[in-house]
């Protein structure tokens, strides 16, 4: 388990379902705020593995996404946006596996992130070999998030609209959570 010390930055976490918007929104509020943003990991590793995922795969990610973040630190001005978070990974081990280690959850109340960003399936889900979970189970793991945000007692916003209004809808989240 690796806990995370106090920073001199913001973490900044998007989340939700896929086709969201996560990772577009992500590589734009990096570019607003000039600073960096840390991809999704399992994007990259479900291409090396065919998208076939063990249990032992999903934790293989987990684990890499908790040290992400020290490789970029020096880098970072002010704020970090994360691609995904450990939540994604939770919901997605409970779905598909029926179980999530101890160390898991454990881990999610040390993410210490400032503000979740939960993106809503307001937007038209795109094809892409890698996601499996249009329809309507995008709003059931929509809610799923919502609750696992809640029951932790996060900070968390719902980010709606398309396109410029989605970006801007963030933008103003984080300004009257932030002061920079």
């Amino acid at each position: 388990m690796v806990l995370k010390e106090q920073t001199n930055y913001k973490r900044v976490v998007l989340t939700g379902p896929e086709s969201t918007g996560k990772t577009t929104l992500a590589q734009q509020l990096a570019a607003y705020y000039q600073t960096i943003w840390i991809p999704e990991f399992a994007r990259q590793y479900a291409k090396e593995i065919n998208n076939e995922f063990t249990y032992a795969d999903v934790l293989n990610v987990a684990r890499f996404q908790l040290v992400q973040e020290i490789e970029v630190e020096e880098k970072v001005n002010k704020i970090l946006f994360f691609d995904t978070s450990l939540i994604i990974t939770k919901v997605w081990l409970d779905v598909v596996f029926k179980k999530v280690p101890q160390w898991l959850e454990e881990q999610i109340l040390h993410e210490e992130a400032d503000l979740y960003l939960l993106c809503a399936p307001d937007i038209e889900w795109v094809f892409d070999p890698l996601r499996v979970n249009g329809g309507k189970k995008r709003v059931k793991l929509f809610e799923r998030y919502l609750n696992e945000l809640e029951n932790y007692g996060f900070n968390y916003r719902i980010i709606t609209g398309s396109g410029e209004k989605r970006l801007n809808n963030c933008i103003s989240y984080i300004q009257n959570e932030f002061s920079f």
